[in-house]
């Protein structure tokens, strides 16, 4: 296995070497490797870790020159001006990602710096923006990008403007939306497999035939859904551009839209209920904004279910206790935040528990189980004198990782500024897509409307989801997030550039 492992990085190193845009293809593509771990010495790690810090320094080395250049030209720049006068563009949502980084740290630092905390910071926060870093520069500007693009310039007013982002740079986000794409069908096609055969599933109960559930690489069936939700959204929006817009060939569309269906698919067999609560409220997000035939669509299947569920009453009382958690799944979410809540509130309000804290610190105030009627006439009146009734009814809770609500999550990991600057950053992603929904600039692709709302709605599933369900705390999750931010980055930088040319 070392030998293996050896041979992929120095292969994957060479490869990164001579042309660093297809590794960072690779690794979005390999985004589940973080399933193959091993220890370095005594850190333990995984594929995905190497990979990130692989594409990352030998992208730093790469422009090792240039970025030293442009720290020292930082510190000349006045009034958002360059010592050259040329204007200089921040990383988008680079505040964000720089106080997420601290405030994870300082997380850690709550719960002791154990190995454990620090590597959840690594893994989920520094990581993640280190890739971050490296797919802005890689995929948009030219400035310090090694390769062989180019960049523009043009006169407006008697000043020189650096068009980093002009012309063919637009298309740059398809470097991304392909290796999720093929991604998304690797993933989809093991799920398949395994609802199909009950093979490569590893817990018995999910395996057996009556209840199968597939897990495909992960493990355990939500992952599926926490994996391939908001890649749903943002391929309907990639379809609505290359159909409708930029006319792309058909059998890329025929790939695209394969990978959609097989990703729903994959989340049926998965029977994520979160994750198909989530695509449906970004499915109905995005056909809302589409256009006005989606929109008629979407108000019109939402009618005929309303209707099917008040006139069929098993569904109404299905839909209802999904809806309101009332079901097993739903139940053991409502003891785990109620749990998480008596935690913070006896003086964690602020700081939180603390990185890979949770378990530990919620122990105290974890509710050890819950009866489950199982059918029995008259059940809650007989309970309390049954001790049989009890034994047989008795559904006994684990500790889980984390609370299973996005916003708990982050609050008991990195305490209330943490939880704040979560929403900040959804909210200012969601403003930002509105934004450049409503400014519809065209360029030589087309219009990116559809690319945008994909781009948003696929947010729209992570939040819904995030409802009831652990959507960033993940090495892959984590990634993935901050991919989407790159991509609405991409267009949003785009589109000020051209604002600025006109």
């Amino acid at each position: 296995m070392f030998y293996l492992l050896l041979i992929f990085v120095i292969l994957f190193t060479f490869l990164a070497i001579k042309r660093l845009e297809f590794s960072v293809q690779l690794l979005i593509f390999a985004l589940p490797a973080y399933l193959i771990r091993f220890n370095i010495g005594p850190l333990p790690s995984n594929i995905l870790e190497v990979m990130i810090w692989v594409v990352f320094l030998v992208w730093f080395f790469a422009n090792f020159s240039e970025l030293k250049a442009n720290v020292i030209e930082s510190f000349k720049r006045l009034s958002g001006r360059s010592a050259d006068g040329r204007i200089k563009i921040d990383y988008p949502f680079g505040t964000e990602l720089i106080l997420l980084v601290v405030i994870g740290f300082v997380a850690a630092g709550v719960a002791g710096f154990s190995n454990a905390g620090l590597g959840i910071w690594k893994a989920y926060f520094f990581e993640p923006a280190l890739l971050y870093i490296v797919v802005i520069n890689v995929f948009t500007s030219p400035v310090i990008l090694s390769g062989t693009q180019r960049s523009e310039e043009s006169i407006i007013d008697g000043q020189t403007y650096h068009r980093s982002f002009a012309g063919a740079q637009d298309d740059k986000i398809k470097y991304i939306l392909w290796p999720l794409c093929f991604s998304a069908l690797a993933v989809s096609l093991v799920a398949v497999y395994q609802k199909l055969t009950g093979d490569l599933i590893d817990n018995p109960y999910w395996a057996a035939a009556a209840t199968r559930r597939a897990v495909s690489f992960f493990g355990y069936p939500n992952a599926v859904g926490l994996y391939l939700g908001p890649l749903i959204l943002l391929f309907i929006g990639w379809l609505g551009y290359a159909r409708l817009v930029c006319r792309a060939p058909k059998k890329f569309q025929v790939v695209i839209a394969s990978s959609i269906a097989l990703s729903f698919i994959a989340i049926v067999f998965a029977k994520s209920s979160g994750a198909l609560l989530g695509v449906s409220a970004g499915l109905a997000v995005f056909c809302l904004l589409a256009n006005r035939r989606a929109r008629l669509a979407i108000i019109s299947i939402a009618a005929l279910a309303a209707i099917g569920c008040a006139a069929i009453p098993l569904a109404r009382h299905s839909v209802a206790d999904k809806i309101l958690l009332r079901d097993f799944s739903g139940t053991v979410r409502r003891i785990g935040w109620n749990d998480t809540w008596q935690m913070l509130s006896d003086g964690r309000l602020v700081f939180g528990a603390g990185l890979a804290n949770f378990q530990a610190a919620v122990r105290p105030y974890h509710q050890r189980g819950f009866y489950i009627s199982d059918g029995t006439p008259d059940f809650w009146q007989r309970l309390p004198a049954d001790a049989a009734l009890r034994a047989r009814a008795w559904q006994p809770l684990e500790i889980y990782l984390y609370p299973h609500n996005i916003f708990l999550n982050f609050w008991s990991e990195l305490g209330f500024a943490g939880l704040l600057l979560f929403i900040w950053i959804i909210g200012k992603y969601l403003f930002v897509s509105v934004q450049n929904l409503k400014s519809k600039i065209k360029n030589q692709d087309g219009q990116q409307y559809y690319l945008t709302l994909g781009l948003m709605a696929a947010m729209v599933v992570v939040v819904i989801h995030g409802l009831v369900d652990v959507p960033y705390f993940k090495n892959d999750l984590a990634v993935m997030f901050w991919l989407l931010i790159a991509m609405l980055a991409f267009i949003d930088l785009r589109n000020k550039e051209v604002k600025q040319s006109l």
